[in-house]
């Protein structure tokens, strides 16, 4: 696949000049602008936040959310990542997949990322919904329980995963997980048909993918995999699951999948471009166990905003991180970078003088920020801080660093400031 982006043309000229042909050939060609194709305008970074429903109650009160996207607005954000696809369920009416079961208990109608994205929009932000599960399904999930054939298996015949805690040899099914098969055909339909509803149904700006739309590396070894790769190559898979040859091979299936849902989204929207994001980790750990070649994926225009996760301890190992070769290399593509950074999760969250000095890094180096979670900034994990001396501390870094957000009153920036044990 040949490399764009406008390769070949900046080469030869200056940024000033690139950026003007640039929106010369778009207009030439009656195409809009990149602001109103659904990505930030060149003179915006994306602010953003991930959004979720766990462990949080905004998806299910109205008022909440409206509050939410209200005070996100205020507080210089400019992108929201709602969660739309987790734990096997989702939160609409789908023909793919259950409603989840707490949407369902308290208000199965409240359609909680459309509502979110009507008001987002109201605020001039974007909106692109997160699969956070990507092709990963829990182990008692129907859809694997009525199609084993689509499950990704070890060579052992195993396909169990025990993430966020859980206990291969304690935990209940339902909290361990599975992968579903991204070079079957029916697992392509049914996963681009879950994203192409929800594009649909609430006209928001793209979807995300993230670490779980992934192929892990020790799987591969279940009967419908071996038999496309012996047909396809005349031989039977390695047993070394880290053969560079059988890597690619099955790096090349899930790179397929992601070529037929840009195809697929292409249409939707002659007026704009549906953005596809992505949420790796760093590219030498996303490719050699994920099989995630994001920086292929990203040259050749299959994702359009890219959010690499760095979530270290230390702010020399953030500073570290920043500097990995395909991150350094990645703000030349002429697309959104951003750097995902940790606000606040269950018993860890992180104060405003670490976040402060995070987000001066990322954006020295040209970067957008985007904060893992909502709840983490001034809500429930707010931590010690307390939520109105953070939520006072991002409007004013989201305005000192990236010019977002409405400014605070001298009055009103003081009492939150002087007031860090303030209330969430």
């Amino acid at each position: 696949m040949p490399l764009k982006r406008f390769a070949r043309l900046k080469r030869h000229l200056p940024v000033a000049l690139t950026v003007l042909a640039t929106a010369l050939l778009g207009l030439a060609a009656g195409a809009p602008l990149a602001g109103a194709r659904g990505l930030p305008r060149p003179s915006e970074r994306r602010v953003g936040v991930w959004l979720t429903n766990s462990p949080s109650p905004l998806y299910y009160d109205p008022n909440r959310i409206e509050t939410a996207v209200r005070q996100l607005a205020e507080a210089g954000f400019n992108t929201l990542y709602p969660n739309v696809w987790s734990r096997g369920a989702t939160f609409h009416r789908s023909r793919w997949a259950p409603l989840e079961p707490a949407l369902e208990r308290v208000n199965p109608s409240l359609d909680p990322i459309c509502r979110l994205t009507r008001a987002a929009h109201r605020r001039g932000m974007q909106v692109i919904p997160w699969f956070e599960y990507g092709l990963m399904e829990p182990a008692d999930a129907e859809v694997v329980r009525r199609h084993p054939e689509w499950v990704l298996r070890r060579a052992d015949g195993s396909a169990l995963y025990a993430m966020h805690g859980a206990n291969l040899k304690t935990s209940p099914l339902k909290d361990l997980r599975v992968w579903l098969n991204p070079a079957h055909p029916e697992v392509r339909a049914r996963f681009i048909g879950l994203i192409d509803e929800i594009v649909q149904r609430c006209r928001v700006d793209g979807i995300q993918l993230d670490d779980h739309f992934a192929w892990p590396v020790e799987l591969g070894y279940d009967p419908y995999t071996r038999a496309l790769y012996k047909a396809d190559t005349g031989r039977e898979p390695p047993a070394d699951f880290n053969d560079r040859f059988w890597m690619k091979w099955r790096r090349q299936q899930l790179t397929g999948l992601l070529r037929e849902l840009r195809s697929t989204l292409k249409p939707l929207d002659r007026s704009r471009r549906t953005v596809i994001s992505l949420s790796p980790g760093p590219f030498r750990f996303a490719y050699n166990h994920w099989l995630q070649d994001w920086e292929l994926w990203s040259l050749g225009e299959l994702v359009d905003d890219l959010i690499v996760q760095n979530y270290a301890y230390s702010v020399k190992g953030f500073a570290n991180d920043l500097n990995q070769p395909p991150l350094v290399k990645a703000r030349r593509w002429g697309m959104p970078v951003e750097i995902g950074i940790l606000a606040g999760f269950g018993g860890r969250t992180t104060d405003m003088a670490f976040i402060e000095q995070k987000v001066r890094l990322a954006a020295a180096r040209g970067h957008g920020v985007i904060f893992f979670y909502w709840e983490g900034l001034w809500g429930v994990h707010a931590g010690p801080e307390g939520g109105a001396f953070r939520q006072a501390a991002f409007r004013r870094l989201n305005r000192s660093v990236f010019g977002t957000g409405t400014a605070l009153s001298r009055s009103g920036l003081l009492t939150a400031i002087e007031s860090p044990k303030g209330g969430n």
